[in-house]
C-alpha cells in the first residue's frame, strides 16, 4: 500500500471534523456511539463580569472536564471549588460513573487531590517540560466516591 503523510493547515475545522467523523462512525459500528452532551458552568461576580467558569462534555458514561479557569483576583475565593462540586452533583444526577480531567504540574494537582481525586495517568518529565497529569473520581451507587 502506497500512500502520503503531509502536514495541513486546517484554519476552518474541516479536517478536524472528518477525522472525528470516522472515529465516530467506528465506535457507532461498535454500538457504543459517541455522543457528547456539552457542560458549561459560568460564574459572575457581584458587577455581572465573568468570574471564571467550567466547559466540558458528557461521553461514554463519563464527565470530562476541559477546561476549569478562574480570573485572578477571584482565585482562593472558593469559586473553583463551587464548580467542581455542581459539576460533580450534576454527573450523579446523569447517572454516569464519575469525573475525569487533566492539568500541568504548574497548575493545580493538589486542588483536584483536596477534592478526591485521584491521578491515573502522567506523562513523563521529559526535557525541562511540565508534566500533564489525568485525574479521576468515580461514583458508586450511592453518590459516594470509589477509586
Amino acid at each position: 500500500m502506497v500512500f502520503e503523510i503531509r502536514e495541513i493547515d486546517d484554519t476552518s475545522g474541516e479536517f478536524f471534523a472528518a477525522v472525528d467523523a470516522i472515529l465516530d462512525d467506528a465506535a457507532a459500528g461498535l454500538g457504543l456511539p459517541f455522543e457528547p452532551d456539552k457542560l458549561h458552568l459560568r460564574v459572575d461576580d457581584a458587577g455581572g463580569r465573568l468570574a471564571g467558569g467550567l466547559s466540558g462534555y458528557f461521553v461514554q458514561g463519563w464527565l470530562f472536564v476541559k477546561l476549569l479557569a478562574i480570573v485572578d483576583e477571584q482565585r482562593g475565593s472558593g469559586i473553583g471549588r463551587a464548580l467542581m462540586l455542581r459539576a460533580e452533583e450534576i454527573t450523579r444526577q446523569k447517572g454516569y460513573a464519575g469525573i475525569y480531567l487533566d492539568t500541568f504540574t504548574f497548575q493545580a494537582p493538589r486542588f483536584y487531590e483536596s477534592l478526591g481525586y485521584v491521578e491515573c495517568g502522567r506523562l513523563p518529565a521529559a526535557r525541562g517540560h511540565a508534566q500533564r497529569i489525568w485525574f479521576a473520581k468515580t461514583f458508586d451507587d450511592a453518590g459516594g466516591r470509589r477509586n
